[in-house]
């Protein structure tokens, strides 16, 4: 069993930053494929970056250039980092976590962007 805990969701303006964590409680958290998704109100929970154990990192194109997904291998720790935050970037973020038929999620974190 995999506990994943999001932090450092909020309320920023438009152009603002945000960086969202993840913590997770894996063994060998290394050895997994982590990824942020996010869902909006009525809409589905989409891709928004992913980091696999070797530290290849993918970005949906509405992101790239602007998001930077890392992790931390010895603080079990992965990353998102925001930048010049749109008002359709605003949604619930999930931490996910994947490593063979195994898939885990967090419990989600607000993003509010607002003038």
């Amino acid at each position: 069993q995999v506990q994943l805990v999001e932090s450092g969701g909020g309320l920023v303006q438009p152009g603002g930053s945000l960086k969202l964590s993840c913590a997770a409680s894996a063994s060998l958290f290394s050895f997994w494929n982590m990824g942020w998704y996010r869902q909006a109100p009525g809409k589905h929970r989409d891709l928004v970056a992913t980091i696999t154990s070797g530290g290849t990192t993918n970005y949906a194109d509405s992101v790239k250039e602007r998001f930077t997904i890392s992790r931390d291998n010895g603080k079990n720790t992965v990353y998102l980092q925001m930048n010049n935050l749109k008002p359709e970037d605003a949604a619930v973020y999930y931490c996910n976590a994947r490593r063979t038929l195994s898939e885990y999620w967090g419990q989600g974190t607000q993003v509010t962007v607002s003038s």
